[in-house]
């Protein structure tokens, strides 16, 4: 868990005021302490509260993990404490066991008080402590200053005789890092209301130094300025003691030191002094009114040595000073012939960019601002520093009549210029200017260019701008793409930069361009598009629009069995004052366009396109402030769905075909089941179990045995037709209870006693014939065969019968 993380966890806060009381809970971390201090003798007080205790203090030290609630007497402590939050660092002879972190969560509930992050280090005896300031540094400042962002950090060397300020200083500046002797504390203090900004210091063991303190610092490459003060500044220096600053300086470069606001003292023993420490030169003294020398060898110390003072006498003076360390480029001259011949015919152009910087240039011992090399030239160059200058390099190819142009591509590719150029190539420019009916073609040696749009960054070292003579961009463009080539009916220039402002790679062949005979269109383009690679195309001069009245093609190949997917993005239409917009798709060979578009028609966003295409645009003359007209298109190649669709198509088909053979057959199958039934026979069984003869014969009993009956009464077998009957008015009263001679059992079927059992196929239909039917008037026979004999189990008897008129109850009925 990180630091941060744990002082989140551990310091936890609650702020609130209770009739003027302000309470906090609060719990250090294990290593950290709080000391929360007054700066009034009497007044209000911290109170730290338990459960059966309450004590007070003017100032009060937190520690050791320990959770405290705390009371502040008054409405706003914040005016009247400060806290600091203290860690201690050590260091053996090989590591420190820490590193400077800063962090505010801790801190936030204290947001409204003056803050102190203090760390306490401490080497091992006799040796120093290291504080590394990053690539950022430090900026040493005065007392009385403040630093920008509110971040004012304290360097302090703890000695026998006191505790000695070595300086103050806010970020970003010369000083990369600091030393100190034996112990002392790096600060840093916010004011109340600041946030704390996160940071981090490493920490490490020293070197072995003479001083109280070292001060390294790196000096920037050309003219700088720094301000140094001596330790306690504007306080004295301790006695017979040595601070040192160490210089590191770039090649080239002359440093001066001046003394000012210097307090000279009166010295007991020894003597004031200022020791320079150079590698080629070795050591030097000087006084502090002397002047001091220059420095124009390299890195180097200086030493600023006190005597033993006089502090005996009342107003006696005490060694104090500020340091102003300028630094400047001093190169001697360097000479560079340039010969155009030798760079493929280019005219070099060499800009000063910074008109105060101490570069200065001449051309065949001119002094210049701006050199432009057309021949063989001597340059010479002093004190310039690659920001200082920027080289370009152009050459014009061109021809009046199309006869006269050559017949081979002209390789545009980076120069190799002369090493003696303070700064390498910037970017070069080729201006394309062909006959007045003729065309520019561009083609890429590696086979293929890709356009760079947003979602399609060029990961290449070198940026390809295409534009026409008067400034129009057509587009920008890296190798390694779908697009085959560029053909543009108009001057054009081609410049070559490096991507990210990065300097172009020498003699790096890019550009084949050659020019030919006119063109339909003022821009066409060739792409071939790759499998499961979309291509990015924009129109020309996105995302600004085309020029009016232009045109512009996309020939797209399309390899066999697949298409083209296109998405039109980003579109933009104008408001057109003449003519239209039209954007038409159109297959290679094919009179019949597949897609057209105008601008004042919708436009749909995705087509699919079959086969090689072209893909043409044309742009009106808007009205002013109509708008313009822009497009990216995407293509992306993906399996043509013909060939699937037809399969596909051919399956269902084939399904089709068996469902409606299938469905004929279950027809059929049905419809002679339902004749079959129509025929069938259905017979009524007063005892309970009703059964059809035919296929499955007579129901057995559980027995298997059949009941042989001698006779069988009519009654019994019709009396529900004779029921019925008689509530039509067919038949009189009858006895339904009668008597019935013979077996009587009511769970088995009535049986001819003629029937063998043996001798009854069992799945074969037996035609059952019942005793004769009473004698019915002719026009009930029908009724009552449609009505009785033929009722199947599901019909009610109101569905099927006929009105036949008021039912009658037969007497002695149920």
């Amino acid at each position: 868990m990180s630091r941060v993380t744990r002082l989140i966890f551990l310091l936890t806060l609650m702020a609130f005021t209770v009739s003027g009381v302000q309470k906090l809970n609060v719990t250090p971390e294990r290593g950290t302490t709080f000391n929360i201090s007054s700066s009034q003798v009497e007044g209000c007080k911290v109170c730290t509260v338990a459960e059966s205790s309450r004590q007070c203090h003017p100032s009060l030290l937190l520690e050791d993990n320990t959770p405290v609630s705390l009371e502040f007497e008054c409405s706003k402590p914040q005016d009247v404490f400060s806290v600091e939050i203290v860690r201690n660092i050590d260091c053996n002879t090989k590591s420190c066991n820490g590193r400077i972190v800063q962090a505010d969560s801790g801190s936030l509930p204290f947001l409204d008080f003056n803050r102190k992050f203090t760390w306490n280090l401490k080497a091992f005896a006799q040796e120093a402590f290291k504080i590394d300031f990053g690539n950022t540094g430090l900026r040493q400042i005065k007392p009385s200053e403040r630093c920008p962002d509110k971040h004012s950090y304290t360097l302090q060397a703890f000695q026998a005789t006191g505790n000695v300020t070595v300086g103050k200083y806010c970020r970003t500046g010369p000083v990369s890092s600091a030393q100190i002797l034996n112990t002392g504390s790096f600060s840093l203090d916010v004011p109340a209301g600041q946030k704390l900004q996160n940071g981090q210091f490493d920490v490490s063991v020293g070197e072995e130094i003479k001083s109280l303190a070292k001060i390294t610092l790196t000096l920037p490459k050309g003219t700088s300025t720094s301000e140094l003060l001596s330790p306690n500044y504007p306080e004295s220096f301790p006695d017979d003691d040595v601070m040192e600053w160490y210089f590191q300086v770039p090649d080239k470069h002359r440093i001066s030191v001046q003394f000012s606001n210097l307090k000279q003292p009166h010295c007991l023993k020894n003597q004031t002094a200022v020791e320079y420490h150079n590698k080629a030169r070795g050591a030097s003294v000087s006084g502090l009114m002397d002047p001091q020398p220059v420095q124009e060898h390299g890195d180097f110390a200086l030493k600023l040595r006190n005597c033993e003072m006089d502090r005996g006498r009342s107003g006696s003076p005490v060694l104090s000073l500020s340091l102003k360390v300028s630094s400047k480029f001093t190169g001697l001259p360097v000479t560079c012939t340039v010969d155009p011949r030798k760079i493929e015919g280019l005219s070099l152009h060499i800009e000063k960019l910074r008109p105060k910087s101490d570069c200065r240039m001449k051309m065949n011992s001119t002094l210049k601002e701006t050199i432009t090399v057309t021949s063989k030239s001597v340059l010479t160059f002093q004190d310039c520093f690659p920001e200082d200058v920027k080289v370009t390099a152009t050459r014009v190819i061109e021809c009046r009549q199309l006869k006269d142009c050559s017949k081979t591509p002209t390789r545009l590719s980076v120069p190799a210029l002369p090493t003696c150029l303070p700064v390498p190539l910037s970017n070069v420019t080729w201006t394309l200017r062909p006959s007045h009916h003729g065309t520019v073609e561009l083609t890429s040696p590696t086979g293929s260019l890709k356009q760079c749009l947003p979602g399609n960054r060029c990961n290449d070292s070198i940026i390809i701008k295409v534009a026409e003579d008067d400034g129009t961009t057509v587009g920008h463009f890296c190798p390694q793409g779908a697009i085959r080539r560029i053909q543009l009916h108009t001057n054009v220039s081609v410049t070559l930069s490096g991507t990210r402002g990065k300097a172009l790679t020498t003699s790096k062949y890019v550009l084949n361009a050659i020019l030919k005979e006119e063109i339909s269109e003022r821009y066409i383009f060739t792409i071939s598009p790759k499998r499961d690679t979309p291509v990015l195309l924009a129109s020309p001069g996105w995302p600004v629009g085309m020029k009016s009245y232009s045109t512009v093609s996309w020939i797209i190949s399309v390899p066999p069995k697949m298409e083209a997917h296109l998405m039109f993005a980003n579109l933009s239409q104008p408001k057109c004052s003449n003519r239209h917009t039209n954007i038409r798709v159109q297959r290679v060979g094919s009179p019949e366009e597949e897609y057209s578009r105008r601008e004042d028609e919708e436009a749909e966003s995705e087509i699919t396109v079959s086969d090689n295409f072209y893909l043409n645009m044309s742009n009106c003359m808007p009205e002013s402030g109509g708008g313009h007209f822009s497009v990216i298109i995407q293509i992306t190649l993906q399996k043509s769905i013909n060939l699937l669709l037809t399969i596909i198509l051919s399956v269902v088909a084939a399904l089709l075909v068996i469902f409606v053979i299938v469905l004929v057959a279950v027809c059929v199958v049905i419809r002679k089941k339902k004749k079959k039934l129509n025929h069938e026979v259905s017979i009524y069984n007063p005892n309970g179990i009703s059964f059809l003869p035919g296929q499955n014969g007579f129901p057995k009993t559980d027995e298997d045995e059949y009941h042989v009956y001698e006779s069988i009464e009519d009654t019994l077998v019709y009396t529900d037709l004779l029921r019925k009957g008689a509530e039509m008015g067919v038949y009189g009263e009858f006895d339904r209870c009668q008597p019935v001679s013979g077996h009587k059992d009511s769970q088995k079927p009535l049986i001819s006693k003629n029937t063998d059992e043996d001798d009854m196929p069992v799945g074969s239909y037996q035609q059952f014939q019942g005793p004769p039917l009473p004698v019915r008037p002719p026009s009930h026979v029908q009724s009552l065969v449609d009505n009785v004999i033929y009722q199947t189990g599901d019909q009610s008897e109101e569905e099927d019968s006929p009105n036949l008129g008021p039912r009658l109850e037969p007497e002695g009925g149920n």
